[in-house]
C-alpha cells in the first residue's frame, strides 16, 4: 500500500513538470498576428468590427487609431485568451476596433505594425465596401425636426407644491425635480428658477441626488427645495420652472440606425443611435436645451380683519418661552429679557414680543438671531434679547405678547408669557426723619413758691454755697460731649442726607449717560445706513428696508422716541412734509413692506438709478 502511494506521488509530480515545460514551450513559440473584419460590406453610418489577434505573446504595442480617409477607426477594448490542449497552453491577445463609415466607397485598411518586444509584426491589409444609405435624404429632413424632441427626452423639470391654496404671506414649501439622462453627460448652464409674478421665493437649496427609473428610462434626479409666499390675494399660476442645460446628442447618420441595447422596449430612445454604442464621443454635438416645467395653479386668500395689536405678519405655528436675568437689581439697572419663538412659518416676519404694560419701564431696541432647522429656513427658532430698565420699584416683569396667524385654524393666536418675578430696590433717596429725643422736661424748681402760698421765699445769700439736701431729677454727667451717643446720632443726620444726595446725583448722571449713549447709537446708525444707501450695492429688499429705517431713526432723534414706534404719519408730521413729499414717503414705506412681507426677494433684481436718486433726495431733505 505504501509503495503504491509513493508511486502515485511520483506520477503527479512528473505530470506537473511536463505541464510546466509544455507551457513554457508554447509561450516560447514565435508570435503571429492576424486581422479580420466581421463584415466586408456595410452602408454609411453602420459600424463594423475589426479584430487584430496576436498569438504567442502576452502583449504588444497596438495603435489606438487607424487613419483611413472616409472611415473613423478607434480601438474599443483589449482582451486576453488562454487555450490548453494536451498540456499545451496557447495565449492570444485580441485588440477590438470599431469602424464608422462617414462616406461611401471602397476603402483599404492598410497593414498595421504590431511591436512585440524587439520584433515587429504586420497585419494583412483589408478591404471594406461602403454603400450609400438608401433613405439618406429622408433621414436628413427628419433630423432637424426630431433633434429638439429627442434632446427634450434627455432632461425634464417638475415643480411640486403640496398645497394648492394659502394665505397672503404664508410660507409654502416647494420642491423642484430636475431629471437628466446620464448618457447625455448634461452640464447645467443656468440653475432652475421659478418664474411668475405676485409671489417671492426663498433661495434654492439642493436637497439630494438619486437615480430613478421613469417610464423604463434611467434618470439622475436632482432635487431642490425652496419656499414661496404670495404678496397679494387672488388666483394665479406658479412657474413654470425654467433652466438651461447642455446635453450631448448624436449627429444624425444617413442610414437607418440600429437599436441600442438601452432601447429594450422600442421607445424610440435617442440613444438607439450607434453613436452611443461606440466610442466616437466627439462625433456628437453639445446642444443647449431649455427646460420648462408645467405651471401649478395656486389660490391665495387674504388675511382676516381685526388683527391683534402685537401682530407683525407672522404666519404659521409657533411657541414662545421667556426668561430674564438678573432678577435682583436697583432702579435704573438693565435687565435682559430673552424670548425664544420656535415653530414653522415665515420667520422673516416674526418680531420681538411686546410688553403689555410699559409703565415704569424704559425699553431698548431688541437684537435677534435665527437658527433654522431645515434647508429653506421655514422651521427653526428665533431668539430676541431686549434690555429693560425699571424706573421705579417693581416686583415682576409684565407679560410679553406675541401674535401670529394660524393658517390651519384660520384665526389669529396670541401667546402671552407669565409675569417674571424680580426684585427692584432703591429709588429716590428720602432723607431719614431727624428727631432728637429730649432726655426729659425741665422740672419746676422745688424751691419755687406755689401760688397762694403764705410762706414767702427765703432769699439765700449768693456768696455762700449751701450743701444740697435734695437730689435733682436729672443727673448731670461729666462724660465728654463727643463720647455721648446723642452726639453721634445727631452727626448721622447730615451724613445720611449727604449720601442720599450723592446717590441721587449718580443716578441722574447714569440716566443722562444712557440717554446720551442711546442718542449717539441712533446717530451712528443713521450715518451708517446713509453710507449704505449711497453705495447702492444692496438688493431691493435690503435697500428699501434700510431707507425706511433711516426715516424712523431720524424721526426718533427729532422727537426723542423709540424708532420702532415711528410710522408714516408720525414721520410726516415730525418733518412737516407737504402733500407731495408725504405721498413719496408713503410709497417708500409701502415698497419696503411689500419687499419685506414674505422674506427674500425672488431673483436678483436691481434698483434703477432714478429710484435710488429719488429715495436719497427724499431722505436728505428730512429736517425738523
Amino acid at each position: 500500500m505504501e509503495m503504491s502511494m509513493h508511486s502515485l506521488r511520483i506520477g503527479l509530480v512528473f505530470i506537473a513538470l511536463i505541464a510546466v515545460l509544455g507551457t513554457n514551450t508554447a509561450f516560447a513559440d514565435s508570435p503571429s498576428v492576424t486581422a479580420v473584419l466581421n463584415s466586408s460590406e456595410t452602408v454609411v453610418g453602420e459600424t463594423v468590427q475589426l479584430q487584430i489577434r496576436l498569438k504567442g505573446a502576452r502583449g504588444a504595442d497596438a495603435p489606438e487609431r487607424i487613419a483611413v480617409d472616409g472611415l473613423e477607426i478607434r480601438r474599443t477594448g483589449t482582451s486576453q485568451h488562454f487555450e490548453m490542449n494536451n498540456f499545451n497552453v496557447t495565449s492570444s491577445v485580441i485588440y477590438d476596433y470599431t469602424i464608422l463609415p462617414v462616406k461611401s466607397g471602397t476603402f483599404t485598411i492598410p497593414s498595421q505594425t504590431i511591436r512585440v518586444g524587439n520584433n515587429s509584426l504586420r497585419t494583412p491589409a483589408l478591404t471594406l465596401q461602403v454603400a450609400a444609405s438608401p433613405n439618406g435624404q429622408t433621414a436628413q429632413r427628419r433630423s432637424g425636426a426630431s433633434s429638439t424632441a429627442e434632446a427634450n427626452q434627455l432632461v425634464f423639470a417638475e415643480l411640486i407644491v403640496p398645497k394648492k391654496s394659502a394665505f397672503v404671506g404664508e410660507m409654502v414649501p416647494a420642491q423642484i425635480r430636475m431629471g437628466f439622462d446620464p448618457r447625455a453627460h448634461p452640464q447645467l448652464i443656468e440653475p432652475p428658477e421659478i418664474t411668475g409674478q405676485g409671489f417671492t421665493a426663498q433661495k434654492l437649496q439642493q436637497a439630494g441626488e438619486n437615480l430613478e427609473t421613469i417610464n423604463g428610462r434611467a434618470y439622475e434626479v436632482v432635487t431642490y427645495k425652496t419656499a414661496i409666499a404670495a404678496a397679494r390675494a387672488g388666483k394665479f399660476e406658479l412657474g413654470p420652472v425654467k433652466a438651461k442645460v447642455q446635453v450631448l446628442t448624436p449627429r444624425r447618420p444617413t442610414s437607418p440606425r440600429s437599436r441600442s441595447p438601452f432601447d429594450l422596449f422600442n421607445l424610440d430612445d435617442p440613444f438607439s443611435d450607434p453613436f452611443f454604442s461606440n466610442p466616437f464621443g466627439q462625433l456628437g454635438e453639445r446642444r443647449e436645451v431649455e427646460i420648462n416645467s408645467e405651471p401649478v395653479a395656486f389660490e391665495v386668500k387674504p388675511l382676516p380683519q381685526n388683527a391683534p395689536a402685537s401682530f407683525s405678519g407672522a404666519i404659521g405655528n409657533f411657541t414662545m418661552t421667556t426668561e430674564a436675568k438678573p432678577k435682583s437689581v436697583q432702579v435704573g439697572d438693565p435687565i435682559t429679557v430673552t424670548s425664544t419663538i420656535s415653530g414653522r412659518g415665515n420667520f422673516d416676519r416674526v418680531n420681538a414680543s411686546a410688553i403689555e404694560d410699559e409703565h415704569g419701564w424704559h425699553k431698548y431696541p431688541p437684537s435677534s438671531k435665527f437658527k433654522q432647522d431645515d434647508e429653506v429656513g421655514i422651521s427653526g427658532a428665533k431668539t430676541f434679547e431686549m434690555v429693560l430698565s425699571p424706573n421705579e420699584k417693581k416686583q415682576s416683569i409684565p407679560p410679553l405678547a406675541f401674535s401670529y396667524f394660524d393658517p390651519v385654524k384660520e384665526q389669529y393666536v396670541t401667546l402671552r408669557s407669565d409675569p417674571i418675578a424680580i426684585t427692584v430696590q432703591g429709588g429716590g433717596a428720602a432723607a431719614p426723619n431727624a428727631a432728637t429725643a429730649q432726655a426729659g422736661s425741665a422740672p419746676t424748681p422745688a424751691t419755687a413758691a406755689r401760688p397762694g402760698s403764705a410762706v414767702p421765699a427765703t432769699a439765700k445769700p449768693q456768696d455762700i454755697l449751701y450743701q444740697l439736701t435734695e437730689r435733682p431729677q436729672v443727673a448731670q454727667s461729666f462724660v465728654p460731649l463727643y463720647a455721648r451717643p446723642h452726639f453721634w446720632i445727631a452727626q448721622l443726620i447730615p451724613l445720611l442726607a449727604l449720601i442720599g444726595f450723592a446717590g441721587w446725583k449718580v443716578r441722574q448722571r447714569g440716566i443722562n449717560n444712557r440717554e446720551a449713549r442711546r442718542i449717539a447709537a441712533l446717530q451712528h446708525e443713521a450715518a451708517e445706513l446713509m453710507r449704505k444707501l449711497h453705495r447702492g450695492d444692496a438688493s431691493p429688499r435690503e435697500y428699501y428696508a434700510e431707507a425706511s429705517r433711516v426715516v424712523r431713526v431720524k424721526a426718533a432723534l427729532a422727537r426723542n422716541i423709540d424708532p420702532n414706534t415711528v410710522d408714516v404719519e408720525t414721520a410726516a408730521d415730525t418733518f412737516r412734509l407737504d402733500g407731495d413729499s408725504r405721498e413719496r414717503l408713503r410709497r417708500l414705506f409701502e415698497q419696503s413692506d411689500e419687499l419685506q412681507y414674505s422674506g427674500a426677494h425672488n431673483g436678483s433684481g436691481k434698483i434703477s438709478p432714478e429710484n435710488r436718486r429719488d429715495v436719497l433726495e427724499l431722505i436728505e431733505d428730512l429736517h425738523v
